[in-house]
């Protein structure tokens, strides 16, 4: 065969490839054999083998795998991958529609409705007729090259009969068939399994080696032609069929719902409907179905006005409650934790959840062996509901607190309703306060999770703080662990020298002090500046600063005046630690906000409650946790609840997210 015999054999084996693996994985309706396939996928190997230059980046055969990267590459996104703003209610999606309504000057809206897939963002680049690059979602910003790896997705055209530039927009994720298999598997090599589908597709794109992504079971929706009116299609829902026609998998449970009261049916009927499906969802999002309308109805920094979410509400199950086992933190607090009869919740296999205190367990008339309700909070975290007492049979028995640590054998102290391990050498102690030093909100040193913490601690490579800066000796013998190469250490010991060079208030808040929560050391960086003025100040002073009560006052006072403390402190400067508050001063006292006391309360749109907290505090406010007579201003978002009724009896301006950001706009 010449090469020209060749490139035309390729061409007709490509195409049928191509056509075949569309009939399977996108119409789920396959026409051949798996055994014609594979002869022809083989044939076609060997011709790209015999023939390098007739292989083309789009070939069928790049979705096999076996490309290993030793890292991703971040590419920034032409347009932001923005998130979507949330309404958790009927009555917040008939405001949502007002919004729009206002907006256009129309008295209905046609929306579309489509499924919210529980997966990972990805974003697909077209160019010429072939697939350019996939990158992940990030942080809207900035996301991670991983073509190699979702090229393994084989719903996914390589090539298109479109050849303009375009971007798609959809979501990769695990079946739930896939997820199971994947499972069985895991716990056959005991392995860990994934506690749900939408972990197990983010640990699998992200997989160095594309060939262990090909095995993983992936599939993807798209749901987002990002350039639909360049490309001449001015609808939504146009756009959605146009992507079908070039062979991408769209999801058919969508519907085109004429005004608000066509969306609520929409939200019974897939509430209904939700489990039966083969994938995980997580709520549903309406779009404004009219292209042009969109930059009419506008944006916010984060989110488009003219799309929601709807998440749908806290999903209960029974299971049964086996046991209770106590954990220590590091603060020494003793927490019960429930051990479950496994049951999946909301989309994850549920076997821990926390039981707070003794005072739950016993308000909630709870024992071991009760059949239980069990919910996730805001569908996040696992939470016991309570006992259905009338289906005990008697075999049940009532949880008894131990009296001394289950870690280090100590007695326990009992301190307002909560009991406390007070042994400082306690080694549940040291192991939860180096994970809390190392977390994001504290010293932010990444790759060092609390699994990591717990091996190292359990090598006796660290047993105290400082001992993470020491980990440079202890590089060879890291390496002889498990899943430690160079490139592995190498970053890890990058991110803990990069950790040195944090602000103050990082530091103070990652020395675990009691009482001392982030948003308080932030408070004392910018009033002391230097970790050394702390040493030597009086303890009635401290009550003087912003939110320093006599039991924080106290706390701190004890702190740094505790010898071992004072080493630690003394143990850290010799290593380089910086000592000292990097921050800005940017307060205004001719802002509105500036010295007022200001509550922010129900779900924000355009900012978290942090990044809210930080704009605020910024300018001189003082962001508070709960409504009182000195609350100034309540910034309200949808799903404010007792806060808001408090700060309507009591008189207290209350203000919307949007009212506050002009005052802050206009402060700029």
């Amino acid at each position: 065969m010449n090469i020209d015999e060749a490139r035309a054999r390729v061409a007709y084996l490509s195409e049928k490839l191509d056509r075949w693996n569309y009939e399977y994985y996108v119409l789920d309706n396959p026409s051949v054999s798996d055994a014609e396939f594979d002869r022809h996928m083989n044939e076609l190997m060997m011709l790209e083998a015999e023939y390098p230059e007739l292989k083309s980046k789009s070939s069928p055969t790049q979705r096999v795998g076996g490309q290993v990267a030793d890292e991703f590459k971040k590419i920034p996104h032409k347009r932001l991958m923005l998130s979507l703003g949330n309404v958790y209610n009927e009555d917040e999606m008939r405001d949502f529609d007002r919004k729009i309504r206002e907006a256009t000057g129309k008295s209905q809206i046609t929306y579309m409705g489509e499924v919210k897939i529980d997966g990972l963002g990805m974003s697909l680049i077209y160019d010429g007729g072939e697939l350019q690059y996939c990158v992940t979602r990030g942080d809207g910003n900035v996301g991670e090259d991983v073509t190699q790896n979702v090229k393994t997705i084989r719903s996914i055209p390589l090539k298109v009969k479109d050849r303009r530039s375009f971007e798609v927009r959809g979501e990769v994720y695990m079946p739930k068939k896939s997820l199971e298999r994947l499972n069985e598997n895991r716990a056959l090599k005991g392995e860990p399994l994934f506690a749900n589908a939408r972990n197990a597709a983010a640990g699998s794109i992200r997989q160095l080696d594309s060939s262990i992504v090909a095995t993983r079971g992936l599939d993807a929706f798209w749901y987002y032609l990002v350039n639909a009116e360049e490309l001449d299609i001015h609808d939504h829902s146009a756009s959605l069929d146009y992507l079908d026609t070039l062979g991408f998998r769209t999801n058919h449970e969508r519907k085109l719902l004429h005004g608000v009261d066509e969306c609520i049916e929409y939200i019974r009927e897939m509430t209904e409907k939700r489990d039966e499906l083969g994938y995980d969802i997580d709520g549903l999002v309406f779009k404004v179905d009219d292209l042009s309308e969109y930059e009419e109805i506008g944006y916010t920094a984060k989110t488009p006005k003219w799309a929601t979410a709807y998440k749908f509400p806290p999903k209960e199950v029974t299971t049964k409650l086996l046991d209770i086992f106590l954990t220590v933190g590091r603060t020494g607090r003793i927490t019960p934790n429930a051990v479950l009869e496994p049951v999946r919740v909301a989309g994850s296999l549920v076997q821990r959840a926390t039981l707070n205190n003794e005072d739950f367990i016993k308000d909630k008339g709870l024992m071991i062996g009760d059949t239980v309700v069990l919910r996730k909070a805001a569908d996040v975290i696992p939470e016991v509901v309570r006992p259905i007492v009338e289906e005990r049979d008697g075999s049940e028995r009532p949880f008894i607190l131990s009296e001394v640590c289950p870690e280090c054998g100590e007695p326990l102290t009992r301190v307002q309703g909560l009991h406390y391990c007070l042994n400082k050498e306690c080694p549940s102690r040291k192991i939860e306060g180096i994970i809390h030093f190392a977390s994001r909100d504290a010293m932010d040193i990444d790759g060092l999770g609390e699994s990591i913490v717990e091996e190292f601690y359990g090598e006796g490579f660290i047993k105290g703080i400082p001992d993470l800066y020491r980990l440079y000796d202890k590089a060879q013998e890291i390496k002889a662990l498990d899943g430690w190469g160079d490139k592995a250490i190498s970053n890890l010991l990058d991110s803990i020298e990069a950790s040195k060079t944090r602000s103050l208030e990082r530091l103070l808040f990652g020395l675990g002090i009691k009482e001392i929560g982030n948003k308080t050391a932030k408070t004392l960086a910018k009033t002391f500046k230097t970790l050394d003025a702390f040493l030597d100040y009086p303890e009635e002073d401290y009550q003087k600063i912003q939110d320093i009560g006599p039991v924080a006052a106290k706390s701190l006072f004890e702190f740094f005046h505790d010898q071992k403390n004072l080493a630690l402190i003394e143990d850290l400067r010799s290593l380089g630690l910086n000592f000292n508050y990097l921050g800005q001063e940017q307060t205004d006292e001719t802002s509105f906000f500036y010295g007022k006391t200001v509550v922010l309360t129900g779900t924000l749109v355009e900012y978290t409650r942090d990044e809210m907290t930080a704009l605020l505090e910024n300018i001189g406010a003082k962001v508070a946790g709960s409504v009182s007579k000195k609350t100034d201003v309540v910034v309200a978002g949808p799903g404010a609840g007792s806060k808001l009724v408090k700060a309507e009896q009591l008189g207290i301006l209350v203000i919307d997210e949007a009212q506050a950001l002009s005052y802050l706009k206009k402060e700029d």
